[in-house]
């Protein structure tokens, strides 16, 4: 490499090289594979491949992964599986490029949780659910969750990533803490005698998770805000796993991985849930997804490396995403990399729906940001209503409708929450 004043310059055989590299997961060949043994019957999947988008005069194409693990009936995870996608790219501006979108998928996610969960809660039911949602554009994946189902990616180089977060509240002691703040009481159950045993769980209701889309008969604490991840895949590609807690009680993400190596996506989600079975027993619905995301001259089962030992879970093996352009020689250098592009789990409205996003139409001025009705003017609520940041005031957006934030308040414990959600339902 040479320099030229305080240029630095590479080599064009390397420049060419690390745009053919990344042209080839501009679009990658996806493979998918699902399994479920059935206890209860309460876990749902969804799994959509070659979804279509317009940008400009060429269609654009994504595919779409959830899993809704239900409790207390089905009702929240079918309904969830059959509204969530649509209620995200109802929040979606039009006409954004390919960056555009997928940095407005995180806000959209969280849009579309918080709407499919008080469009659920106004049906009445008191079923619930996990959601883990997957995005996945190019090589951009964005992972979206509320609740202990997990998602998981290793990378064609061996290393594991976990891309969800685990909202029970016996093992997220920041989860506890926003719950009690919030006015709800977090203990296990009592015998009546002074002996406790089993998991934490949130009273009223009785939830073992913090966050969830339904619940209806939990207070407003338990929050359908996701923790939304977003990741850009290194160039060899890799393997998604997403699973239900029966899997994930039963099996570590090492053994989760190493028991299926070598397989195509659907024999290595047949093998993940025969492990767990083989475990603890069918003692719930026990649900795998495998996805396997490689270059178009590829073709599956995805041949990861052979095992060996690992240094475990990182959360911070990721290179983050620098505002600071590097050097061209560094870029090249981390090529191979899983880039961490963004990651937010805050349970406030106010933080996940904030104005830095730096298209102007993310939020339309009178449009509610979650439920997507229009607002006539002076009639919206700024999510910034109540806070004490002096940069934001009343009057800047984005803006809710009045039951959006009726319900903000109550997920934030600044109303009490009684019955989740009295209007408009019996």
């Amino acid at each position: 490499m040479s320099s030229r004043g305080d240029r630095q310059t590479v080599p064009l055989s390397v420049l060419l090289k690390r745009e053919s590299q990344r042209e080839k997961l501009e679009n990658p060949e996806i493979s998918h594979g699902q399994c479920s043994q059935s206890k209860k019957a309460e876990d749902f999947t969804l799994l959509k491949t070659e979804c279509q988008r317009i940008v400009g005069d060429e269609i654009a194409t994504y595919s779409v992964f959830g899993l809704f693990d239900g409790h207390n009936g089905t009702a929240a995870a079918l309904y969830s599986k059959e509204n969530l996608l649509n209620n995200i790219l109802r929040a979606l501006p039009s006409n954004l490029s390919r960056d555009e979108w997928t940095a407005a998928l995180p806000r959209a996610l969280v849009s579309g949780f918080v709407k499919t969960d008080k469009d659920f809660l106004q049906k009445g039911q008191a079923s619930g659910t996990t959601a883990t949602f997957v995005i996945i554009e190019g090589c951009v994946i964005t992972v979206a969750s509320v609740g202990d189902s997990c998602c998981i990616l290793e990378s064609a180089e061996g290393h594991i990533y976990c891309l969800s977060a685990d909202h029970r509240l016996e093992c997220n002691a920041e989860e506890r803490e926003r719950v009690t703040a919030s006015g709800g009481e977090v203990a296990r159950l009592n015998t009546g005698g002074g002996t406790e045993f089993g998991p934490l769980r949130c009273w009223p209701g009785g939830l073992c998770l913090s966050r969830s889309i339904g619940d209806r008969d939990v207070g407003e604490f338990i929050v359908p805000v996701p923790h939304v991840k977003q990741v850009k895949l290194p160039t060899a590609g890799g393997r998604l796993i997403i699973s239900s807690d029966g899997v994930w009680d039963a099996l570590s993400f090492e053994t989760a991985l190493d028991c299926c190596r070598g397989l195509s996506a659907e024999a290595a989600a047949a093998q993940v849930v025969k492990e767990a079975v083989q475990v603890k027993g069918l003692r719930d619905d026990t649900t795998c997804i495998v996805i396997d995301i490689l270059p178009p001259e590829k073709s599956p089962p995805l041949l990861l490396p052979p095992k060996k030992q690992r240094k475990g879970v990182f959360k911070y093996m990721f290179r983050k995403k620098s505002p600071e352009s590097s050097s061209l020689a560094e870029e090249y250098m981390e090529l191979d990399m899983v880039e961490e592009m963004f990651e937010e789990g805050s349970a406030m409205l106010s933080e996940r729906l904030d104005t830095k996003y730096p298209l102007c139409n993310m939020f339309k001025l009178f449009m509610c940001a979650v439920c997507q009705v229009e607002i006539k003017p002076g009639e919206g609520v700024s999510i910034h209503s109540s806070s004490s940041d002096r940069k934001t005031g009343p009057w800047d957006g984005p803006f809710l409708c009045a039951s959006c934030q009726e319900k903000k308040e109550a997920m934030e414990g600044k109303r009490p929450s009684g019955d989740r959600y009295s209007s408009g339902s019996d």
